[in-house]
Parts: C-alpha cells; sequence; structure tokens
C-alpha cells in the first residue's frame, strides 16, 4: 500500500465523518490490477447505534448494479443468445406494449401513442429506450402521484409498465432500462437473474456477499439509511429493499460489500478475467468500455423529488458518454480520471470509477439520500483525487 495515499484517504474519510456536515459512515477501497491497495472504514453502521462501520459491511448499492446486469448481458451476446439490436421484445414480449406518453389530456389522463421504432436491448444498455425514473423526471413522478404508478423500489412487474418519454432511440435519458434487461436475461437464460449472476459472475469472481435477496446473515452486517435534512442534519430511516422481490431488479436491487465490488471491478481492469475463470473475453471488454452513445451524450440529472435526489452530474462542463454500461468520460477530469475511464453511481451515495489506462479502480459507499449528497459526493472526489495525487506515478503491472 502506498503511504502516502494510506494517510490521505484515512484523513478524508475521518473527515467526512467527524466535519459538518458530516456522514454517519463510509467504506472507501481502492485496487490496482492485482488486488486492493486501500481499505478503509470510518465512522458507524447506523447513527444512535455503536456499531461501528467496517470494511465488510452490506450496503444497498442501488444502480451500481447496473454494470453486473450489462456484463451479464454481454455473456449472452458473446455466446450468440443476445442480438442487442433484434427488438427486445423478441425476448420480453410485454415491452413491445410500451406506448409513447405526449403529455395528460384535460382529465389528467395520459395521452398515448404507438412508438416509431421497436426498442432493442442495446438502448437498453445505452438508456437511450425511453424510460425514466421519477425522482429524474417530471413526467413519471405526475404518473406516480396521480395515477398510481408504482416505485421501481416495489421491485415489481407494475412498476416497469411505465410508458415511454420519447421515441426509442433519441435521446440519453436516465431510468429502468436496465431492470428491462435483467428479463432479457431471464428470459434467454430460463433462470432468475440472481441466479444468472451468481453463476456466471459472482462465483467467477469470489463475490460471496452480492445477492438479490438478502439472508439474515447479511442483513447483521448493514449499514442503515439515513435522510440529509434541508438544515444539513441527519435521521436513520427504516429503509430495505424487499428480500422478496417479484423482479430482481437489475437497475438497483443488490445487496454487496465495497469488497465484493472491487473484485468485479479488478475484472474489468484485467480484461475480464477473474480468480476463479474468465468472465468476459477481452475483445469484449475492449468493446464495451467505448462511448456507444455517438454524439447524444449524458446530461445533468434533476433533482425531481427532494427527497431521493437532488440535481446530480459528474464533473459539470465536461463531455460525458454512456458505454455497456457505464458512464464514460471524454475529458481528463479534474480528479485525474483520464479520459475513456468509466464508473457511475448508486442512489443512496455510492460511487465508483474503473481507469483501465492506468489499471487503477475505487469505490466510495454510504448510505444517505438523497443522491448527490454535498459531504458524501465531495469526499469520494477527493478520496479518487488523492489516488491519482499519490499513486498514479506509479502504473499498476
Amino acid at each position: 500500500m502506498n503511504a502516502e495515499f494510506k494517510t490521505a484517504a484515512d484523513a478524508i474519510l475521518n473527515r467526512v465523518v467527524d466535519t459538518s456536515p458530516h456522514v454517519p459512515g463510509v467504506v472507501a477501497m481502492a485496487t490496482d490490477r492485482k488486488a486492493n491497495i486501500y481499505e478503509g472504514a470510518a465512522g458507524v453502521r447506523t447513527m444512535g447505534n455503536s456499531q461501528k462501520m467496517t470494511t465488510d459491511t452490506v450496503f444497498a448499492i442501488f444502480s451500481t448494479t447496473k454494470a453486473v446486469t450489462g456484463t451479464a448481458a454481454l455473456q449472452l451476446v458473446e455466446e450468440g443468445k443476445l442480438d442487442l439490436d433484434a427488438p427486445a421484445r423478441a425476448y420480453v414480449p410485454e415491452i413491445g406494449d410500451l406506448q409513447v406518453i405526449e403529455g395528460f389530456d384535460a382529465s389528467g389522463k395520459p395521452k398515448l401513442r404507438a412508438p416509431k421504432r421497436e426498442i432493442t436491448t442495446k438502448m437498453l444498455l445505452l438508456h437511450t429506450a425511453g424510460l425514466g425514473y421519477d425522482f429524474f423526471n417530471e413526467t413519471y413522478n405526475r404518473l406516480s402521484q396521480e395515477q398510481g404508478l408504482p416505485s421501481v423500489i416495489t421491485a415489481t412487474r407494475a412498476s416497469l409498465r411505465t410508458p415511454l418519454l420519447f421515441d426509442p432511440g433519441e435521446r440519453w435519458e436516465y431510468g429502468s432500462n436496465m431492470d428491462w434487461c435483467g428479463l432479457v436475461i431471464e428470459a434467454i437464460a430460463g433462470k432468475r437473474l440472481g441466479e444468472v449472476c451468481e453463476e456466471r459472475i459472482f462465483k467467477p469472481l469470489g463475490m460471496t456477499d452480492t445477492t438479490f435477496e438478502i439472508t439474515e446473515a447479511l442483513r447483521a452486517r448493514c449499514a442503515g439509511m439515513h435522510a440529509r435534512g434541508a438544515d444539513g442534519s441527519l435521521t436513520p430511516m427504516e429503509f430495505e429493499l424487499t428480500n422478496t422481490p417479484e423482479v430482481h431488479m437489475g437497475g438497483h436491487g443488490l445487496y454487496s460489500t465495497v469488497g465484493d465490488y472491487m473484485k468485479f471491478i479488478r475484472m474489468w481492469l484485467n480484461d475480464g478475467d477473474g480468480p476463479h475463470g474468465r468472465v468476459l473475453k477481452p475483445e469484449t471488454v475492449a468493446m464495451a468500455v467505448r462511448n456507444h452513445l455517438g454524439d447524444k451524450k449524458i446530461r445533468v440529472l434533476p433533482g425531481v423529488i427532494p427527497s431521493l435526489s437532488n440535481d446530480a452530474e459528474f464533473f459539470p462542463g465536461l463531455s460525458k458518454s454512456w458505454s455497456y454500461s457505464f458512464m464514460v468520460n471524454d475529458e481528463t477530469a479534474p480528479t485525474g480520471r483520464p479520459a475513456g475511464a468509466i464508473g457511475w453511481a448508486g442512489l443512496a451515495n455510492l460511487f465508483y470509477w474503473i481507469d483501465r489506462e492506468n489499471g487503477f479502480g475505487g469505490f466510495w459507499a454510504t448510505q444517505i439520500l438523497p443522491f448527490a449528497d454535498p459531504a458524501s459526493f465531495t469526499g469520494y472526489m477527493d478520496f479518487e483525487t488523492a489516488l491519482y495525487r499519490n499513486c498514479a506515478t506509479r502504473k499498476a503491472a
């Protein structure tokens, strides 16, 4: 472990739990291609509870689930079982029933029409199918409030039967795309998404604490969720993703530890290879991490439901694209992350990045709502910056 980076990272973690507005607890790790080069934890798992945050703490990892689902899809592409350009309804017929919403009539009912083109699995991987989230889109929020559209947190099929916000393929809109992608995977594999991931991703990587259905043993190590008030205060929340989901939500449904996710990050650093078997072919990895959005680019995520998300954007002012299935920064970031690196985040302020050029990656985990929490996000940016400041001169072998 780089001594300077350890000192800097420890100080960052301690600062974010000790300085107002603080976070209750945090786990952060960094890795090179071979092994973790930093593992840190600070604070407590839940406010009001003396149980310390530890490196084996379990988190609801929300949208950091998406890259795992994307990996399972890419495996099926390699095997010739999934055609990314074929209509997704060839695998999941009900996705073909989704219509485009063009507003609301005088009585408040949605005005719907047939889409101009079919949704493909490629569009699902790229978030260009026309699907959204109620906490990032006013139309979906209105459907939730006035039409009773269930939240995706319910992990139900009903929550996925949403209208399209635009014709498939027209632009990037972050939403429930990867939940549908999970259903495509299930239809092809003939198994639930969790089983597919366990057999084909978790076992080859040695990820023993990652699941769509939390067990009592994992629950005993869980970090509690917290709500950030307008005054900066934090309040513990009663929150748990259902452990009997109707749908294994490929967009947000996993529980995991930071240590487990680092194994997943190393697989991407190592061209698809894992300690107990290959997960993806090197050529698939090289293809997947490229920008597949073309000139469309990703945009700011507007915080439509303030209790769930603030306005959010990585590296404002810099161009960002999307791959299968990560954000790609098109320019060198202020942290030192190079152009072409990939990464993303989870709603409860979990963040990661994968720098294949230099052979580094990292993950920062808290359990705080709303998303884009200033204290947690700033801490993460400082953590990433510290790695490049102290380790970038030593490129991993």
